[in-house]
Order: C-alpha cells, then sequence, then structure tokens
C-alpha cells in the first residue's frame, strides 16, 4: 500500500460557501413563509374581535329584561348587517332557556367551542366573542355572543401568502444568484492561484506571477521563496557532481594504472573492485545529475514505451537464458516520473527477472489506488521468502551472494519510488517466482 495515500477529496470552498448561503436562504425563506402569514392572520383576528368587542358593548347597553322576564333588545345597532339574513355578522344572547339572536342569523345557531371553531349558518367559519352579564331584573348572568364571519379573511390571507411565497423564492433567487457571483468574484485569485501552479509544475515558468488580494500575497511571497530556494538546491547539487566527477576521476585514473602494472593475480582481484567503484560513482553523479533537471515538476513518461525499451535490451544480455518478456500494458499509460528514473525503478526489477526467471515474466496494470498506477512485474522464478520480503529492500542485502550484483538495486527502487509519493511491495507471484508492484503517480489533470 501506499506510504502516504492522498486523502478523500473535499469539498471546494466555492461548494462550502454557496452550500451554506443556500441553507441560510432556505431557513430564512421558510421561516417568513410560515411566521408573516401567522404573524398578519394574528393581527387581523384581532383587528375582527376588537370591532366585535365594540358591537358587545352596544348589545350589552341595549339589552333588558321585560315584565314578563323576556329578553329584548331596546334600540336598533349601528350596523345594519345584523338585519340581513346570513350577512356573516352575528349575535346572540341566552338567558336560562331564552335564546334571543340578531335576524341575521336567521333560524340557526352560533355551533362550535374554542378547540374545534365555531360555525354559522352555511357552514361559515367564525370568529366569535362572548361575555357574560348580569341584570338587575334577573338572578342570573346572560351570555352574550358575537360573531363574524372569517372566510374571506382567510381568503385574503391565502392569496396574501400566495403573494408572498413567489416574492420570497424570487428573492431567494436572486440572492443565491448575487451570492454566487460574489463567491466566484472573491474566489478568482484562487484560481489564478491554481493557474500559475500548474505552469510552474509544467515546467513554463519558474514563479508565480501577478498581483493577489493582501490576504493571499504573503502566502504567494513564501512559496516563491521555496521555488528559488528549491531551484538553487538543484543547481547547487548539479554543480557539486560535476566537480566531484572532475575531482574523483584524476584519482580513479592513478589507480587504474598502478594496478595494470601489477601481476595478474593481484590485477583480477583489484580491478573488480575498481570498476564496481567508477559503476556506483558513475551512478549516484548521475542521479545528482539528474536531481538538477528544472522540469521535474512536469514530468511525464510514457510507460509501455520504457518497459519495450529496456526488455529489448535485457534480450541481448540475457540471450542465452531464453527468458520472454510479455508486456500486457496498454500504449497510451502515462505516469508522473521522470524518464530516467523510471528507467532505473523498471530496469534494476525487470533484470531481477531475467536473472531469476525460468522462462517468463509478465508486466501489466491492476486497478489504479489513490491516483497511482499499480505496474506489476512478476515472473516464474524461485521468488522470495514472505519473510525476507522486507528484508531485500535495505541496502546491501543480498540473498544470494554467488549471484553478481551489489544488493543495492531493490534499496534503490525503494528509495526512488518513495520519493515520487509511491510504494514497493514485493509479494509472492501466481506465476511462481517473485512478484514486484510498484505504485507510480499518474499525472494531474
Amino acid at each position: 500500500m501506499l506510504a502516504n495515500p492522498p486523502k478523500n477529496r473535499q469539498p471546494s470552498i466555492r461548494s462550502r460557501l454557496l452550500i451554506a448561503a443556500a441553507v441560510w436562504l432556505l431557513a430564512i425563506t421558510l421561516s417568513a413563509g410560515y411566521l408573516v402569514p401567522s404573524f398578519i392572520k394574528t393581527y387581523l383576528i384581532e383587528q375582527e374581535k376588537s370591532q366585535l368587542y365594540l358591537y358587545m358593548d352596544q348589545i350589552t347597553a341595549q339589552v333588558d329584561i321585560d315584565k314578563h322576564g323576556q329578553l329584548f333588545v331596546d334600540g336598533r345597532l349601528s350596523n345594519p348587517r345584523f338585519n340581513f339574513p346570513y350577512s356573516g355578522l352575528y349575535w346572540s344572547l341566552k338567558l336560562d332557556k331564552q335564546v334571543l339572536r340578531s335576524r341575521s342569523l336567521w333560524d340557526t345557531t352560533i355551533k362550535g367551542n374554542v378547540k374545534k371553531g365555531f360555525e354559522g349558518p352555511n357552514n361559515q367559519s367564525l370568529i366569535v366573542v362572548k361575555r357574560k352579564f348580569s341584570l338587575p331584573d334577573s338572578d342570573h348572568p346572560i351570555e352574550l355572543s358575537v360573531a363574524v364571519n372569517q372566510d374571506k379573511l382567510l381568503k385574503t390571507l391565502q392569496q396574501l401568502t400566495h403573494g408572498l411565497w413567489v416574492i420570497l423564492t424570487i428573492m431567494a433567487i436572486g440572492i443565491l444568484a448575487l451570492t454566487t457571483l460574489q463567491v466566484s468574484w472573491s474566489l478568482w485569485p484562487l484560481r489564478k492561484l491554481r493557474k500559475n501552479l500548474i505552469e510552474v509544475r509544467e515546467g513554463h515558468s519558474t514563479e508565480l506571477t501577478g498581483l493577489y488580494p493582501v490576504e493571499i500575497q504573503p502566502v504567494i511571497d513564501d512559496l516563491n521563496a521555496l521555488l528559488f530556494h528549491y531551484q538553487e538546491l538543484l543547481l547547487r547539487a548539479r554543480n557539486h557532481s560535476g566537480n566531484l566527477s572532475h575531482a574523483l576521476k584524476t584519482p580513479i585514473a592513478a589507480l587504474n594504472n598502478e594496478v595494470s602494472l601489477l601481476d595478474p593475480a593481484t590485477q583480477a582481484k583489484l580491478v573488480p573492485a575498481l570498476q564496481q567503484l567508477q559503476q556506483h560513482i558513475d551512478y549516484h553523479l548521475g542521479r545528482a545529475r539528474m536531481a538538477g533537471a528544472m522540469n521535474i515538476l512536469a514530468a511525464k513518461t510514457a510507460l509501455s514505451h520504457r518497459i519495450d525499451a529496456i526488455s529489448l535490451a535485457m534480450d541481448k544480455v540475457y540471450a542465452h537464458r531464453e527468458v520472454v518478456l510479455v508486456n500486457e500494458l496498454d500504449s497510451d499509460v502515462v505516469i508522473a516520473v521522470e524518464k530516467s528514473d523510471l528507467d532505473e525503478m523498471i530496469g534494476n526489477l525487470i533484470e531481477n527477472s531475467y536473472k531469476w526467471a525460468n522462462s517468463l515474466i509478465r508486466v501489466y496494470q491492476e486497478p489504479i489506488v489513490n491516483g497511482h498506477i499499480v505496474l506489476v512485474i512478476e515472473d516464474d522464478g524461485p521468488g522470495i521468502a514472505r519473510e525476507k520480503c522486507k528484508q531485500v529492500l535495505k541496502r546491501g542485502v543480498r540473498l544470494d551472494e554467488n549471484t553478481p550484483g551489489t544488493g543495492l538495486g531493490l534499496n534503490i527502487v525503494n528509495e526512488l519510488v518513495h520519493s515520487y509519493r509511491g510504494d514497493l511491495v514485493l509479494t509472492h507471484s501466481s506465476l511462481g517466482g517473485l512478484k514486484a508492484m510498484l505504485y507510480l503517480p499518474i499525472p494531474r489533470n
């Protein structure tokens, strides 16, 4: 598995801001859509009740009891609607079993209660206020009810609510659109920064350019300083490798000359060591020079093509072993690894397979894991015991001292792949030999 697998992708800042704005707008719109009509309804009902209390005062002042103990209302009320049947404005008086009602009620009564609501003629929904009072000539309280039809009020409120929802919806959409424009405009410097970073990564620029807001500019300055320091380190490493190469060339040449003057037996002991020393120096100096490449951030290499090239070279070197390498990779597979680094990694692994395979080497790709291609190189050789798979990745470790080598190959591959935030995993192959899995990064879009 990867040493540092990338974290799951999180929502963008733009998405976070827009989602937060949409949630708040939805909450405000729903609250306003339900609370405002409720407040208006309460206000209108209170206004109607205030008017009904005025009528109640007027009726109370005009109620009397005749000599036979019968209720009556002395005089006409101020609102003529009390005299028109089913007009929507009603009153009712009750004393014991006596019931006196307005002409507008005709032959009906006010039905219902506070919990279930009140109902009048023709199933009209009513707003009702009640009062109990006593007269000097009566031993029992008189119950007075005054009511008004609220159907028109509710219909008006329904139309008002519909209009309010239309206004709130249009307003919410408009605010969300303006918020989207505001967020896009506010995040524009970050999009510009991303574009500049892509140019740096692809080798088109060596620093971040342009003017940025005061909140971002310090970050830009620090990134530019870091890029400059990184380039300086690369240039310094390249210069040091050149200087070291020249410094070592003369002493090694002198040693070779001196060894050539010795007897053959002594030469046989010293020449291989000098050759190995020369190889190690050439390799590490080459790695240092390669690290100085200015386009290392924009590295892209066709994987299948490099496998074919290395296989062709190995077929010549190990022709006597008659090993066949089967390349099952697609030709369009590209990875974000510098070509020389890739050759070093897969070259070591393929060469090991050529050394140990009986007849077959397979190279193929497994599904992408966390932005990394899983390159598999396996053979049908003797393989490596599972408990020793990690041990052979250490520097200088060799399981077979009789086979030519330095014990550095797998360690170099392991260090190289980790420098690209990838991983090297060794395990048992279904072919019977060693299965090497290289986790290599793919280029970002």
